[in-house]
């Protein structure tokens, strides 16, 4: 049923705060649970339930769903949508308040998820960070996002180096504000994120990485030698050291570099600093 109706029914209103934007075309359900590549025996996080329309489509294709809904008022109409289908479980709360991948151990699983553009960054680090992360995430999100997500050098952000530090991400398909109730003001696009066993990279640890990382985006348009020895309280000699032993030029700027060389940075700021 149209979202728009089943809240007109409960005298539900949408909240902006919450970035309740609902997914309602049959061609953008269908691609994503596709593009998932959900096998009968598969279990399936859902971040937002929303009216249980995406819900329904994923129930049929995976052995379990479970669903996180932040808007408890939304409980009436899951419980009458999802009534057929034994294998959802509906968790209201705060998908950042709550720690779903270890809800799941052992189990293998995989994420699908209409992501509001303020929480994106946060619910990624979350559960890409886990050591218990996905197989794999199939994110609606704002086209803009997803353009950062996937991300080359030259236009590299924290978001995408962390991103494809986990994983390989691709833009899948374009979804128009017209697919949604009530309608976006923006573009939406599908990312799949495929996740590694092991980072791409080699680096010491993830923590040291992310470390080196954000402090070379810390300062925005600022010189690698400012940022990076603002951010790592460093000296500017032994920034020069660690530029130069590095063998990258101190006078370029955080978005020009690829993912192997944040680890050459990593590795270099680990062995000066031992």
């Amino acid at each position: 049923m149209n979202p728009k109706t089943l809240l007109d029914d409960y005298e539900i209103a949408p909240k902006k705060s919450l970035g309740q934007n609902f997914l309602h075309d049959p061609n953008a359900l269908e691609k994503i649970v596709t593009t998932a590549e959900i096998m009968p025996s598969d279990i399936v996080l859902e971040v937002g339930a929303g009216t249980g329309t995406l819900t329904q489509y994923l129930a049929q294709a995976a052995r379990r769903v479970i669903s996180v809904e932040v808007d408890e008022r939304l409980k009436p109409i899951l419980d009458e949508q999802l009534a057929d289908y034994p294998n959802v479980w509906v968790i209201y709360q705060d998908i950042l308040e709550l720690d779903a991948a270890s809800l799941l151990w052992p189990d293998d699983y995989i994420v699908v998820a209409n992501l509001p553009y303020y929480i994106t960054s946060a619910i990624l680090r979350q559960l890409l960070e886990h050591d218990h992360r996905p197989m794999r995430l199939v994110l609606t999100v704002q086209l803009e996002v997803a353009e950062r997500i996937i991300a080359q050098p030259g236009n590299m952000s924290v978001l995408s180096a962390s991103v494809q530090f986990y994983g390989q991400p691709k833009i899948v398909s374009r979804l128009k504000p017209a697919a949604f109730w009530p309608r976006p003001d923006v573009t939406s696009a599908v990312v799949r994120i495929d996740t590694y066993d092991n980072p791409p990279v080699d680096v010491p640890d993830a923590d040291t990485f992310f470390h080196v990382v954000r402090a070379g985006f810390g300062q925005k348009r600022k010189q690698l030698k400012n940022s990076l020895g603002n951010g790592l309280h460093l000296d500017n000699e032994t920034v020069k050291m660690l530029m130069a032993e590095a063998e990258i030029d101190p006078r370029r700027r955080a978005e020009t570099l690829s993912l192997e060389e944040w680890a050459i940075l990593t590795r270099t700021f680990a062995a000066l600093t031992r």
